[in-house]
């Protein structure tokens, strides 16, 4: 017989947002500690513990997963400059500036950009025919 959508298999098992029993007996114990032991970790790390190092950059430092970019973008208000926008992000991609993904992302917002540019032009010229309909 098959669970229903939605609903759990165990009732009466363990309650959403409960906290796994050894994680918080180890925050009990961790309990203001927590600065002598990064302190210790770093100064492992200082003294060549690589262990203690990769654990430093991996768990202290958080990844970067963007990077603010500079690219110089000419304002986008017709569909033409688009076209000068994405040149520019080929050239900044040829150069080194742009990794070829940041590239592709900068892309899709522009993406976002012309469907928005061309639905307001349609929307204005749709606009003008109707007025123009209407008149005669």
């Amino acid at each position: 017989m098959p669970f229903e959508k939605g609903k759990s298999g165990n009732e009466s098992g363990r309650p959403r947002g409960s906290r796994n029993k050894t994680m918080l007996a180890m925050e009990v114990l961790l309990d203001g500690q927590m600065e002598a032991l990064t302190q210790k970790a770093i100064s492992l790390a200082l003294d060549g513990d690589v262990t203690a190092l990769k654990v430093c950059i991996d768990r202290l430092l958080p990844v970067r997963k963007d990077r603010p970019v500079t690219v110089g973008l000419p304002t986008i208000q017709t569909t033409e400059d688009i076209v000068k926008a994405t040149a520019k992000i080929t050239e900044a991609v040829g150069v080194g500036i742009l990794t070829p993904g940041e590239a592709e992302l900068i892309s899709k917002i522009l993406e976002n950009h012309r469907r928005a540019v061309e639905t307001t032009e349609l929307e204005k010229r749709l606009t003008a025919l109707e007025a123009r309909s209407n008149q005669k």
